[in-house]
Formats: structure tokens, C-alpha cells, sequence
């Protein structure tokens, strides 16, 4: 069986945008125009396709980023029949809302390229700048689509600015609307110097004419900063065009297409999803500059057995090796493992080797992913993606590969959670269902976290906000007929220290028979963060938050003992010091201790080491840390003064305001415990009218009245 599409005609894009901004509305358009489907959903209506959980149909938000395969011949091309000239995109639909941003973020890695949704009326929001981060450290290419121009308040103009403003200065524009608001009815190209209007039931036929008369010089002063733009990445192209001469329509789309590419230019288009206007156009543009699999780098990883850097290309004839980004629990075939195929193929039936774990896994069934249908396929590609069913190992991160040619890809790092709460079973019979469903959600979404209260037993989850966590309890119920309680929701909290200190533990335990004897010494500071490609030393072990020295001579701690010290250290860790809350980033050198001969054992030097960690935080100043948000309130200005005030009034740092439109927008950092139930106290302040997005930031020092009161509430 050979591929069925060349890999230069492949595209595998991503749309990406803040809550709101219209992206599953333009997945929808794009969908009925590459003729996937033969109808379009609306949101509001909630029957869109890539929006399939119950509960994103609910709510109108996107909670699960859907994989979908489609095919697309370009606007010019006459012949829409000529399979010849079609491309195939696989398109992964993400959600814009904050507490799903570990979707944004594990697509990233897979996608080649992404479409940029804004809305224009807000222009670049919050969650766009973390989705344009997140882009920016995979570096994907982007193509930006500023949509909603048909609505009340929109500007083209103060959208492209906010995104030349706040997240690049490369972006430029490609198009200008034909009107906006409720006079928007095309756009105007700027490299073709051609206007475009939408016709038809759905805005399927579109319409080349000249440019109105009211538009021709804008849009001349406007290509001509295009073009300069575009000469610019090429130095004959920028010689000619100094000399009088302006290179051809296909030059100038060579050169761009390398600049977008190389992250060099972001071109930006403009037009309403919604209304049918512009979304092909921007099809064409995925053609003509987003990446194939051909044009990236060769994918970097490690070989497992030596750590040494290997590289697989963009070819069906290399060693097979593929990326799992997802996990979903499909109700009709079970557990589902999304992957992407960077080298060699894959046939249903055959045996892969996951080199994260180090075990086999057959593969028995691959399907192609048309939203919630599938299409099973007996082989798939490079540069494709498609899901296994029914892997039993292979978790978000894993590599798959060929076992005579192991590699090991980066995994993705997750963010951590901030939300926490207690979640307990209605009935005996729901205790078990309770924790296998868990157990399930917990490896679809790595940023789900579950463990259990040591001292009471209960069962705490924890999440990246109110509203993640409320879905996930919601998907217990619907999707495994779970019925829990759940308690308020809680700040996870965090410790650590801000000196340095030196201790020791000893455990010594005689009763009748063998007795118990461990001795360690340590040392403990704040961990420092890892230089940029250095290499750990031998003795050092260390993740995110904990990095163990082993500096022990001549053996006076046996080498078999080492790990109980570190398991004993890590344990401690976990228990915290001052409210029993998890301790991060800290360093502890094992320097020192003594064993017995008869009485020694692993368990008694993990006591030992857990002796000592509680007294060297004892000693090294211990503080509490608290998540922090990034807030921002678009409120209309005469309720200003009020809204400032309660914010100040909450710890917030108010970083800066600006102007929305009609709308005041107030930027400000705060503390997450302070935000809990804040939309509520927001709407009774403005009326109804205001409106806000929170978004972790990061952690910092709590004050020292408000931890006393944290410890206190925790004795």
C-alpha cells in the first residue's frame, strides 16, 4: 500500500486563539469548504463538528483538541475534481480557555504550522499571548486571521496594531477589509492587487473584481510596505528591487514563503468566519506559506542505550518513530492514542517499541480522525496523524519507535496545578468506579493531578482552575456514572526555603531482637536553575523541584542505602514543613553518616534522611508560595474607580490600563486565593457588563500575616 498524497501536498496545522475569538466558527468554515462536511455548525447552536464532547456543545467552548483530515485545492485552481492538485490538511481544532492549556501546549509540538485567530474587536487578548508563546518556543509558523469585522466596535486597524504591539513586530498584513461592522463585505488582496467577495448560500463562490476606488490608495501604500517587507529577506530580490525593478507574483511568494517559515513574517489576514467571508482565502494561504513535513529540520532525540543525539528526517524510508501527544477514552473502542508519525510507517498488526518505558506494545487498529468518526487505515505515513486503539504503556510524551533503531523525542512539559479540591464518592459502590475513572482522566490531561490525604484519607485532585476541574467531575458523572461530592476548591499551595542549612538525622531503634540504625548528615539550600546544555554531574540526580548530591566517600553510608536516603528526603518533601504543603526547589548534598553492621537497613536510613530534611527546614528559613494570576478586567469606564479599589483592596499588583474599544481594560497580577469567586462579584459591581480571563503567572512569597493564617488553618 503506497501513500495516497505526496508529503509536500501535506499540512499539519493547528488553529489556535483566545476564548471567543471565533476559532471553532473558522474550523467549521473550513471544514464545509474542503468539503468534509456538508453542512456547517454553529456554536451557538451546538452542533458543530470538532466541538463533539457533550459538554463543549453545553458550555460553547472547546475543551478537547480534535484531529481532523481534510483536503483542499486552492481558490484559483479551476478544476476542483483534479485530485492532483488537492493537499491534505490535518487540522487540530485547541480550546482558548485558559484551564485547557495543556492542549494548546501538547499540540504545539506536533504541529507544523498554525493559523492565529484573533477577534476584532478585542484584537490580541491574554489567551493569545500565551498561545503565541507557546508557539513561539516550538516555533511554529504562524498565519494570522483577524475575524469578526462584520461585529459592532470591529477595526482591522487596532487589531493589527495590538498584535504588532504585544506579540510581534514581524506581523504584516497581506489584506485589507472591505469595510467593517456591518458594511463588511470582502476583502482586498494586497500581492494580487485584486478585491474578494463571498457569494452563495454559504459564501462558497468567491468573487475576483477590481478594487472600489475608495480603497486603491490605501491599499497601494499598503503593498507597497508589503513588498518591502518581502525584499527584505532576500538579498537579490532586495538589490533588484533598490534598481527599480519588483520581483514577479510567484517570486515574491517564494521568498515569503521561506520568511514565514523561518518565523521571520507573520502575514495577516482579515474577514467574518461567522459571515462567511475570507476563510478560503486563508486555506490558500496555509498552501502557499505554512510548512510541509519536507520543510522542517530533521526531529532530534537521544538514542536510549548511549544518551547520544540522534536525528530522524521527514521520510516514509528512515526507522520508524512517532510522537504520542493525547490520550482520549473513546465510549465505542475504548482508549485512543494519538500520535504523530516524523519518520519511517506504521501497519496495523505490527509491534512498536516505546522507548519512554522501554516495552513492546502492539498495535492492533489505527484510525484516521474525522472529528468524533473514524476511518480505520491498515498503514500510515510520515508526517501524518492518526491514533492507535487500545495501547496499554504508551502515556502523553512517549516516543514510539523501531526497536532496532531506538530514539528517544523530548517530552512535553506540562504546566503544574494550581487548583485543588476534595472529591469524595456518594455511594461504597461508586468508590471503586471512582478511582478507575480517575485513574482514566488523569492520563488523558497531564495537568490533572490525584492523591490521597495521607492523614484523612481523602481523595484530592487538583487542576489549572475552578472551571477545568468542575468539567472533569462533570465527565465522572456523564462518561463513567460516577456521583461524587466535592468540597471548595483550594489554592495548592506550595513551600520552600530562602537559606541554607546543615543537619543531621539519626535513627536508632533497639528492641528485643535486631535493631534499627541509620545516620545521615546533610546539607540543604535553594536548588539553582540548570545552565542551558550543561551536563549533570555523576552524583547528582534532579527534576524540576528536587536535586539530590550524592557526595559520600570511602562508604560510610553502603551504596545500597543511597536510594532509601533519597526516597526518605523526597517523601519529607512531599509532607512539606511549615502547613503541609509539597516543597519545591531544593537542594540537598548527603555529605556524612555511619551504619551498623547487623542493625542497618533501608528503612531506617529513610527515617533517618526524613529526620534530617524536617531539621534542616527547620533552620533554613522556610516559606510559603502562593500562585499568582494574570488577570485582566474589560469593564465600561464609569465603573473604573470601583473595580481599581476592590482589586487593590485583594493584594493585586496593577500593572497598566488601556482602551477596548468603548471598554476600560485593567491589567493586574493577583494572588489566585483572592480571585476565587470573583466573576460573580464583578458582574453585581458593573451591572452585568464586565467581564474577565485569570491565567496562572507564576509563584511568590506569600506576606507573612497571611501565611500564619495558612498554617493556622492547616493545625
Amino acid at each position: 500500500m503506497n501513500r495516497d498524497y505526496p508529503l509536500e501536498k501535506v499540512r499539519n496545522f493547528g488553529i489556535i486563539a483566545h476564548i471567543d475569538a471565533g476559532k471553532t466558527t473558522t474550523s467549521e468554515r473550513v471544514l464545509f469548504y474542503t468539503g468534509a462536511q456538508h453542512k456547517i455548525g454553529e456554536v451557538h447552536e451546538g452542533g458543530t463538528t470538532t466541538d463533539w464532547m457533550e459538554q463543549e456543545r453545553e458550555r460553547g467552548i472547546t475543551i478537547t483538541a480534535a484531529a481532523i483530515t481534510c483536503f483542499w485545492s486552492k481558490t484559483s485552481e479551476k478544476d476542483k475534481k483534479d485530485t492532483s492538485k488537492k493537499f491534505r490538511f490535518n487540522i487540530i481544532d485547541t480550546p482558548g480557555h485558559i484551564d485547557f492549556t495543556a492542549e494548546v501546549k501538547r499540540s504545539m509540538r506536533v504541529l507544523d504550522g498554525a493559523i492565529v485567530v484573533f477577534d476584532g474587536v478585542a484584537g490580541v487578548e491574554p489567551q493569545s499571548e500565551t498561545n503565541w508563546r507557546y508557539a513561539d518556543e516550538a516555533s511554529v509558523p504562524r498565519v494570522c486571521f483577524i475575524n469578526k469585522l462584520d461585529r459592532i466596535g470591529a477595526s482591522f486597524e487596532n487589531s493589527y496594531k495590538s498584535i504588532l504591539d504585544r506579540l510581534s513586530p514581524k506581523a504584516i498584513r497581506m489584506q485589507i477589509p472591505i469595510g467593517e461592522e456591518s458594511a463588511h463585505e470582502g476583502v482586498v488582496d494586497l500581492l494580487s492587487m485584486k478585491a474578494y467577495t463571498f457569494s452563495g448560500n454559504m459564501g462558497e463562490v468567491v468573487n475576483e473584481s477590481e478594487i472600489p476606488a475608495n480603497l486603491l490608495e490605501d491599499a497601494k501604500k499598503y503593498r507597497g510596505e508589503l513588498i518591502e517587507r518581502i525584499v527584505e529577506q532576500d538579498d537579490a530580490a532586495m538589490a533588484a528591487y533598490l534598481e527599480g525593478t519588483e520581483p514577479s507574483l510567484e517570486d515574491l511568494k517564494t521568498i515569503l514563503r521561506k520568511a514565514v517559515m523561518a518565523n521571520e513574517v507573520f502575514p495577516v489576514y482579515c474577514g467574518s468566519a461567522l459571515k462567511n467571508k475570507g476563510v478560503q482565502l486563508v486555506l490558500d494561504a496555509i498552501v502557499d506559506y505554512l510548512p510541509s513535513p519536507l520543510d522542517l529540520p530533521p526531529v532530534t532525540g537521544k538514542n536510549p542505550k548511549t544518551d547520544e543525539p540522534i536525528e530522524r528526517h521527514a521520510s516514509d524510508d528512515e526507522p520508524f518513530c512517532a510522537l504520542a501527544f493525547k490520550l482520549q477514552t473513546d465510549p465505542f473502542v475504548g482508549a485512543l492514542t494519538f500520535f504523530r508519525v516524523y519518520s519511517g510507517t506504521l501497519t496495523a498488526g505490527s509491534y512498536v517499541y516505546n522507548s519512554s518505558t522501554g516495552s513492546k506494545e502492539r498495535i492492533s487498529r489505527i484510525v484516521r480522525l474525522q472529528a468524533d468518526k473514524r476511518e480505520e487505515v491498515e498503514k500510515v505515513f510520515t508526517g501524518e496523524i492518526a491514533a492507535a486503539v487500545g495501547l496499554k504503556d504508551t502515556k502523553t510524551s512517549h516516543t514510539l519507535c523501531d526497536e532496532a533503531s531506538p530514539i528517544v523525542l523530548e517530552e512535553i512539559k506540562f504546566p503544574e496545578p494550581v487548583v485543588a479540591l476534595r472529591i469524595e464518592p456518594k455511594t461504597k459502590a461508586d468508590q471503586e468506579k471512582m478511582g478507575v475513572a480517575l485513574r482514566k482522566l488523569a492520563d488523558e490531561d497531564p495537568t490533572f493531578r490525584i492523591k490521597t490525604d495521607e492523614e484523612t484519607g481523602e481523595t484530592i485532585i487538583s487542576g489549572m482552575g475552578e472551571l477545568h476541574l468542575e468539567i472533569l467531575v462533570d465527565r465522572m458523572k456523564r462518561e463513567f456514572n460516577v456521583v461524587a461530592d466535592v468540597g471548595k476548591p483550594q489554592v495548592a499551595y506550595r513551600e520552600t526555603i530562602q537559606g541554607a542549612a546543615e543537619a543531621e538525622g539519626k535513627y536508632i531503634k533497639q528492641t528485643g531482637g535486631r535493631g534499627q540504625y541509620g545516620h545521615v548528615k546533610i546539607k540543604m539550600k535553594k536548588m539553582e536553575p540548570i545552565i542551558e546544555g550543561a551536563k549533570a554531574a555523576k552524583n547528582v540526580t534532579r527534576d524540576d523541584h528536587f536535586e539530590f548530591i550524592n557526595n559520600i566517600k570511602g562508604g560510610v553510608v553502603p551504596q545500597e542505602y543511597i536510594p532509601a536516603v533519597e526516597k526518605g528526603l523526597r517523601e519529607a518533601m512531599g509532607r512539606g514543613f511549615l502547613a503541609g504543603y509539597p516543597m519545591v526547589d531544593i537542594s540537598v548534598d548527603l555529605y556524612d553518616g555511619s551504619y551498623h553492621d547487623v542493625d542497618s537497613s533501608e528503612i531506617a536510613f529513610k527515617i533517618a534522611a526524613s529526620m534530617a530534611f524536617q531539621e534542616a527546614a527547620s533552620k533554613a528559613k522556610a516559606v510559603i508560595l502562593e500562585p499568582i494570576m494574570r488577570v485582566e478586567v474589560i469593564i465600561p469606564d464609569q465603573f473604573m474607580g470601583d473595580i481599581t479599589g476592590n482589586l487593590s483592596g485583594k493584594r493585586a499588583q496593577i500593572e497598566g490600563m488601556e482602551e477596548r474599544g468603548m471598554n476600560k481594560v485593567v491589567h493586574a497580577k493577583v494572588p489566585l486565593s483572592e480571585m476565587f469567586g470573583y466573576t460573580t462579584t464583578l458582574r453585581s459591581m458593573t451591572e452585568g457588563r464586565g467581564s474577565m480571563t485569570m491565567e496562572f503567572d507564576h509563584y511568590d512569597t506569600v506576606p507573612n500575616n497571611v501565611a500564619q493564617e495558612i498554617i493556622a488553618a492547616r493545625k
